[in-house]
């Protein structure tokens, strides 16, 4: 049986094949721009990387906890482990331990002291994409935390540090540095209310007093992408000695905020913003 031309049904079913395959066509364009630029369905061995944040002196890893949250909200594997605070050549060993234990790529992010020790830990680990380098201190191979900062005006803090020797088990004793309690909050967290310096204070672990004159004997950022967040506020390590720093590493992205010390804590999505583009300047490169 022929069923009777409409003329009018076959310009609709004209109009609705034409329009079909004009989406169609846009759709197979997008996913090959997107493929081309290494997006979902393209470059599939682009693996998005593990983020590891290592912390600083006076400090432990809940310091980076509002950064964590931002970072696994985006889908990130996020590892913070605990830095002994024990001096450069301990402290290096133990994280070059625990990078190696992470499979694909890492973007490796640390924080004052603890840009010290990422420098180091991260040499010869084809792993670790980029560094990122929070209210940090960068010294170079043979330079030691006080001869860096000695090239510039000293900070607040190094006026209210406080030396406790310690016996350890096999008899031999050592010195530890802390902040003094009511000093902290001036020196190093101004921007955080009262009452959280204050818990601060009281949880701080110190730091081995041999960690500000042990001297680098590797440092990674003269090979690697370098991304530097700078508090303008820093009352714990001289601003003018991090942007020394960020120029000398030749970073890729410099970003400057009005913080204190502990940025982490109190512009957590500032580092997670900072630490993101570095992720993804891999990811997408």
């Amino acid at each position: 049986m022929r069923i009777p031309s409409n003329p009018r049904r076959n310009a609709n079913i004209v109009r609705w094949s034409a329009a079909f395959l004009a989406v169609s066509g846009t759709a197979s364009v997008l996913t090959t721009i997107t493929a081309q630029a290494g997006g979902p369905s393209g470059d599939p061995g682009r693996e998005k990387p593990t983020i590891v944040l290592v912390h600083g002196a006076f400090a432990d890893a809940s310091s980076w906890n509002a950064v964590v949250e931002r970072l696994q909200r985006n889908g990130y594997k996020v590892a913070a482990p605990a830095n002994p605070l024990r001096g450069i050549p301990q402290d290096s060993a133990y994280l070059a331990s625990f990078l190696k234990s992470i499979k694909g790529p890492i973007v490796l992010a640390g924080h004052s002291y603890g840009g010290e020790v990422i420098s180091q830990a991260a040499v010869g680990n084809a792993n670790v994409k980029a560094l990122v380098y929070i209210n940090a201190i960068m010294p170079d191979v043979g330079e030691s935390l006080s001869s860096l900062s000695s090239k510039f005006a000293p900070a607040a803090l190094t006026k209210v540090l406080k030396q406790v020797p310690f016996r350890n088990g096999d008899g031999t004793t050592g010195t530890d540095v802390y902040v003094q309690p009511d000093s902290l909050r001036r020196v190093f967290a101004a921007d955080l209310p009262a009452s959280q310096a204050g818990i601060l204070a009281a949880t701080q672990r110190p730091i081995a007093l041999s960690a500000f004159t042990d001297k680098l004997t590797g440092a990674a950022w003269r090979t690697k992408p370098v991304y530097v967040l700078v508090g303008k506020q820093d009352q714990a390590i001289n601003p003018s000695l991090e942007r020394f720093e960020a120029k000398r590493a030749n970073a890729r992205k410099t970003v400057e905020i009005n913080s204190s010390h502990v940025s982490l804590v109190s512009h957590p999505q500032a580092v997670k913003d900072l630490i993101v583009d570095a992720a993804e300047d891999y990811t997408w490169k």
